[in-house]
């Protein structure tokens, strides 16, 4: 009788192919990083190169520190299957199982006046709101400052975010977004996912395309403008997709203090402006800000 294969034999060259590794989730494929490469990384592209490592840390963090000893260049791109310790703002943390996700940073050199480099996190919600609704069929909200949102069975839940980081002489631009997390898999009762928001499809590899794409299209823009978040159409565009503007919210600064009121608009240099109850409206800059919170929400 000959003898039969293993069913999960393992690559001695790579054994994460083997059982219990990256291909022990069939619906959940590992990235293909030779074609993102040959789709994105071309002459006159803002990507430079692109690299996917099976898991990290934080690519921000990666990112930051391969810019510093000049092993990444501007348009460099960092994917990770895998992130142990995502970060958002604050340092508040992100996690979901392998592959299950998008986790990813760019490394960017702006050539725009520095007081304009706030707006990098707003346009990157932007871009990756536009790039969504064409290629997974989903409505996609932005929650200022760095949120993304996505509606599961009627309720506005947070799906991603984005975290910019300055590094060597520029910009780490990181994007975390759940792609096919089941409801059994959410850290959070009131986290969701692609696949949660009914998207057309969850396949990661053309969603990251998209994803790039359009934010090699908005960062252009942005930049031909000299920065100008309105000559582009960034200011605009935000507004119209910020679930946060029409309503009331409490923001909640350093020392316990906070400001309620009405978020009516978001002004030149990316601030949330609140109409308070005595008729003054105060900007309020993300980087001032610990939380930002409906009004009823007490807790």
């Amino acid at each position: 009788m000959t003898p039969q294969p293993p069913v999960n034999p393992v690559n001695p060259e790579n054994p994460d192919e083997g059982h219990g590794g990256r291909w022990a989730d069939l619906d959940r494929p590992p990235l293909n990083a030779t074609a993102l490469r040959k789709a994105l990384v071309r002459d006159g592209s803002l990507w430079t190169s692109l690299d996917v490592v099976q898991a990290t840390g934080s690519t921000n963090t990666d990112l930051a520190v391969r810019a510093a000893k000049g092993e990444a260049a501007a348009g460099s791109v960092l994917v990770a299957e895998e992130q142990s310790a995502g970060r958002g703002r604050l340092d508040r943390q992100w996690s979901a199982p392998p592959r299950s996700g998008l986790f990813f940073s760019v490394h960017l050199k702006p050539e725009v006046p520095t007081e304009r480099w706030g707006w990098l996190p707003l346009l990157a919600g932007v871009a990756t709101a536009t790039a969504l609704s064409r290629a997974a069929g989903v409505d996609t909200a932005l929650k200022w400052p760095n949120d993304l949102l996505l509606t599961v069975d009627g309720e506005e839940r947070k799906a991603g975010g984005i975290l910019a980081e300055a590094a060597a002489g520029g910009v780490v631009l990181g994007i975390g977004l759940n792609v096919s997390l089941r409801a059994d898999e959410l850290p959070v009762p009131g986290a969701g996912s692609l696949a949660l928001a009914g998207a057309k499809g969850t396949d990661r590899d053309p969603l990251l395309r998209a994803v790039l794409r359009s934010l090699e299209q908005w960062y252009g823009d942005w930049q031909a403008a000299g920065g100008d978040p309105a000559a582009c159409g960034l200011q605009e565009a935000y507004a119209a997709g910020c679930a946060t503007l029409g309503r009331r919210v409490r923001a909640l600064l350093p020392g316990d203090r906070e400001i309620r009121g009405e978020a009516v608009a978001l002004d030149g240099d990316g601030r949330l402006v609140l109409a308070t109850a005595d008729g003054v409206q105060l900007p309020v800059a993300a980087g001032d800000i610990v939380h930002l919170r409906p009004a009823a929400d007490e807790g």
